[in-house]
């Protein structure tokens, strides 16, 4: 019997999400019932995800632009294309929005939850914050896991990110503390996330196993020109690979959420708060109980992602 999944996903900012969602497409003991985007622009984030579908030949999976950056929600509106990876660049061809009223989307995520999938929120919470709104308790009738988080401080050798950095929980931060206070998520936090790595040495595998690959391995050429991450943490971090183009958060957060057995999973006690205007996560004895993910085999998931992805 496969596992159904819906994604929720901020696609076409950070490459992580691409790369998640090719895994998830690779999994032939998967159903991903539904797609729906978070802090979109006018649709543009659901015509990156549509886009990735075809490429895959996987047109019959749903797809609806859920909330929209102009909606008030989002700690800043981010514009086109200044905000955004360039679009000539990152893609081969333009690519059209296609917009549609949020309550499409929350919609299909109900639809998703009645035919038995999980969730999982790759990108802010916005889209489901306002599907429990509008549906009280139907989210708590399936699992749900969420990327982002800052509870523990990061190992040794990583970087040293703490909520600043979580742009997942802090861009849209009403929404995260509904979800983690109102929910029974399972939290993949920031800082154990960035123990993972897309790796240049990935590159010419990705190239040869198909369209999607080869569209992952364009974008990270990109992304690796315009961030750097192997020169600001791959020759500055221990732990990390030298060769290190980006951190798979996204990917990670859809591999524990379909069942992939290298991660540690706790239930610990935790607390928010509020410090230096950003939104924190700590761990208390009056804490509320949360599923957080504490430990990864990172070696083992690299492997397993880049073996998915390939085959």
């Amino acid at each position: 019997m496969s596992i159904r999944i819906h994604l929720d996903t901020d696609i076409g900012g950070d490459i992580d999400d691409l790369c998640a969602m090719a895994m998830l497409l690779k999994r032939d003991d998967l159903e991903i019932t539904g797609v729906t985007t978070t802090a979109d622009d006018g649709g543009k984030r659901a015509g990156y995800a549509r886009y990735v579908l075809k490429l895959a030949g996987r047109t019959e999976i749903p797809v609806a632009a859920g909330a929209d950056v102009s909606s008030g929600d989002y700690r800043y509106r981010p514009r086109y294309p200044s905000d955004y990876p360039s679009e000539e660049v990152y893609w081969p061809e333009p690519i059209d929005p296609t917009p549609n009223p949020v309550a499409d989307a929350i919609e299909l995520l109900k639809r998703s939850i009645e035919q038995g999938a999980l969730v999982v929120g790759i990108g802010p919470y916005t889209n489901l914050a306002l599907l429990d709104r509008r549906y009280p308790g139907l989210l708590n009738r399936t699992k749900l896991f969420l990327m982002g988080g800052c509870i523990y401080p990061a190992r040794a050798g990583f970087p040293s990110w703490g909520n600043d950095m979580d742009y997942n929980v802090q861009f849209d931060a009403a929404s995260a503390r509904h979800c983690i206070e109102c929910l029974n998520p399972t939290l993949i936090p920031l800082t154990v996330t960035i123990e993972t790595a897309l790796r240049r040495a990935y590159l010419p595998r990705l190239e040869e196993s198909g369209p999607v690959g080869r569209l992952i391995a364009g974008q990270a050429r990109a992304f690796a020109e315009d961030w750097d991450n192997e020169g600001r943490y791959g020759r500055t971090c221990d732990e990390i690979p030298q060769d290190t183009i980006n951190f798979q958060h996204d990917s990670l957060a859809c591999a524990v959420a379909a069942g992939w057995d290298g991660a540690r999973t706790e239930l610990i006690p935790l607390e928010l708060g509020t410090r230096a205007g950003w939104m924190c996560e700590s761990v208390s004895k009056s804490g509320r109980p949360t599923s957080v993910v504490t430990e990864i085999d990172r070696e083992a998931f690299n492997q397993f992602w880049l073996d998915t992805v390939t085959s």
